[in-house]
């Protein structure tokens, strides 16, 4: 073949220029981006960043603490990191290799097996139905962070706004420090108009009768079990205007609507010019929680009251390793921290070059992001045992779960410490930093489908973006009026549950199985080079993906099937229909597996056998996005005896290779910093 015939067999989108011998340039040698199609991230601290602001979310500070202390305190840690080791890593490293060979979104990389591409709309669906009440959780962190902003007191300080009720948990009290009691009418009586069988009806004696010095150690508030916390009174009423029925929506709060619109204005500029504006703001959403963190637990153990807490948070407790919810529980949080099967990961790293080294990153961002989990809980439970010191309560009795932890004991908390504001603005700034973090990236998971399935839009993809915004914020509304936080709840437990297990068990089943474990991993060696895979530790991973993985994740959901319960929201429990309505979110993104393989079986031609292997084959265009790299990559199959997914060239009539090629393959060869 002669260099001008080479040069006609070249796509125009993969190299435009050819060197002296006929052999196509380096990708990205002149400086730009190695995929200029699609684009790609201005360096790789930018990807890992966007990985860990993905990974490290809202979840880290309020879920982990809260299942680490009901599960067993610090013998959580086994099946934690078990769980790690058995699925959180190998799925995170999967993803990685998956979106990187190809360059593809979610929907895309499924053109290696067509008939699993449902599970790609099926993450897609997911990802835009938890954007939608993602969104309106940072919603109330930003409604805080700007109540944060005075230098009077808190608002959630006090029961004398026009949100308390009568039942404020500080009246009691206040009208302690004013020599009084509440009676059972929940009246403040000072004690010296009570006669003697009235104070002793309330367990309160009197040194002589009619004087002012009386015993109240036992004295025990009548309608203590109807009392409500200050912060809680504050959040119900003050903020969510809470309505007590997902069936009463009430009016659209307008505080937290122009929060919420003020929420999808940050992400749209965010995300205006795809990874490389959002690349710089990882930089801050990344890096600032930690300084926040750092910051909050140096404050916290300086406070009487913290060792307590912290031990209260660590102190094992065997006995419940012996529980298969506490398995579960590990599983399912491994599983929703690191962020795998969202599609965000696949998403992610689509926009790195082909030979960057993901099996370095999948090893450094799930640690980093449980070592998150676990240091935020030293951090929480820390300002916890100041709290409970200071109400005169064991710790257990503060702790909340989830949006109780976020928005009602941990502000009740700072409240309590010197310079109050300043400390709340920066807990809630912390908290709208991690939140932006995971949410920009579960955004460019569904833009960047979108406009991988309609490439003429890719030059439109400013519209698309803001299409989807304006769609979202709309659909949020509803979680703003005076039944939203009911719908924020029924959003939260349904819509990405187990259908997340479901498409990480067909991740394994398709690529390992079907797909083929050992022509993956060659993919694997055409990007990262013999060095990672011929490393030892690295066969740990194709042996979760064939068996292991998909083991533990059939157990989880095996285990979450038998012990199912109707989802509540605290002591509410949904009416049939919102239940209803719940599965009906899970069947959106779940009814695009069997909808998939019917189309692919019915498009596809001749016999039924015919049809379902040309349905778990892979299509022609399946493979790396430059032609460079396909030639290394068919070599690397061809050396290692496996078969190139996908063809050579796919924008030739033939499918098969010519005969004269001129990319032979090399071992990849990485930098010292690629092994770090």
């Amino acid at each position: 073949m002669t260099s001008s015939e080479k040069e006609k067999a070249l796509p125009m989108n993969d190299n435009h220029m050819m060197e002296s011998n006929g052999v196509p340039p380096k990708p990205g040698a002149d400086g730009g981006d190695e995929n200029q199609e699609r684009g790609n991230w201005s360096n790789h601290v930018e990807f890992m960043m966007s990985c860990v602001s993905y990974a490290v979310g809202l979840g880290n500070v309020w879920r982990f603490p809260y299942l680490c202390y009901s599960n067993g305190g610090g013998a959580f840690l086994i099946p934690y990191c078990i769980m790690l080791a058995f699925a959180g890593i190998p799925l995170f490293f999967l993803e990685l290799s998956f979106g990187q060979y190809t360059s593809s979104g979610p929907i895309s990389v499924w053109r290696s097996v067509p008939m699993l591409k449902g599970v790609g709309y099926g993450m897609v669906v997911c990802s835009g139905l938890v954007a939608i009440y993602y969104n309106v959780i940072i919603t109330y962190t930003i409604f805080y962070m700007f109540k944060s902003m005075t230098i009077y007191q808190l608002p959630w300080v006090g029961c004398h706004h026009e949100w308390n009720t009568p039942y404020c948990s500080e009246l009691v009290e206040e009208c302690f420090a004013n020599n009084g009691i509440m009676t059972a009418n929940n009246t403040c009586v000072p004690m010296e108009n009570l006669n003697e069988e009235q104070l002793a009806s309330y367990n309160i004696t009197a040194t002589t009768a009619g004087n002012s010095t009386f015993f109240t150690h036992n004295y025990t508030d009548p309608l203590a079990h109807e009392r409500v916390r200050p912060s809680e009174e504050y959040y119900r009423n003050g903020v969510l205007h809470d309505s007590g029925d997902i069936s009463k929506s009430g009016y659209v709060i307008w505080q937290l609507a122009l929060c919420l619109l003020l929420a999808w204005a940050l992400e749209f500029v965010c995300l205006a010019k795809g990874v490389k504006s959002s690349g710089k703001v990882v930089y801050f959403t990344a890096i600032f929680p930690y300084c926040v963190l750092f910051i909050l637990l140096i404050r916290g153990l300086t406070l009487p009251g913290s060792i307590e807490g912290i031990k209260f948070f660590i102190t094992p407790r065997w006995e419940l390793l012996t529980t298969p919810k506490v398995w579960k529980d590990a599983a399912v949080q491994i599983f929703y921290s690191l962020s795998v099967s969202w599609g965000g990961l696949i998403t992610l790293s689509s926009y790195n070059t082909f030979k960057n080294n993901c099996y370095r990153d999948a090893l450094i961002v799930p640690v980093l992001n449980c070592a998150t989990s676990i240091f935020a809980g030293f951090v929480i439970f820390s300002i916890l045992g100041f709290m409970a010191h200071e109400l005169k309560k064991e710790v257990g009795e503060v702790v909340a779960e989830q949006f109780g932890l976020a928005f009602i004991a941990y502000p009740e908390a700072i409240a309590r410490l010197p310079i109050s504001p300043l400390w709340a603005f920066l807990f809630f700034f912390m908290l709208i930093t991690l939140g932006l973090g995971s949410q920009l990236c579960i955004v460019e998971t569904v833009i960047t489908s979108i406009t991988d399935n309609f490439p003429r839009l890719r030059n439109k993809k400013i519209f698309v973006l803001g299409g989807f915004c304006t769609i979202s914020f709309l659909l949020g509304l509803n979680c703003v009026t005076q039944a939203g936080s009911y719908w924020v709840v029924l959003m939260d437990k349904y819509a990405a549950d187990f259908a997340l297990l479901i498409y990480g068990l067909c991740e394994c089943v398709g690529l390992a199985w079907i797909y083929g474990v050992r022509r993956f991993i060659n993919d694997i060696r055409t990007m990262c080079g013999n060095r990672v895979v011929e490393q030892p530790f690295f066969k740990w991973f194709p042996l979760n993906w064939c068996a292991l993985t998909p083991a533990i994740l059939s157990f989880v959901l095996l285990f979450n099937w038998i012990s199912w319960e109707n989802p509540t929201a605290g002591d509410y429990e949904f009416p049939g229909w919102a239940h209803g309505f719940g599965w009906m979110m899970i069947m959106t993104s779940l009814i695009w597996i069997p909808l998939n393989m019917l189309f692919e079986f019915i498009r596809a031609d001749g016999s039924p056998m015919e049809r379902l292997k040309q349905m778990t084959k892979p299509t022609p265009d399946w493979g790396p996005a430059l032609l460079a790299h396909r030639r290394e990559a068919y070599d690397v199959h061809k050396q290692y005896g496996t078969e190139l997914g996908g063809a050579l060239d796919p924008h030739s009539e033939k499918s098969q290779p010519p005969v004269d090629y001129s990319v032979k393959y090399v071992p990849a060869k990485l930098d010292e910093s690629d092994m770090a």
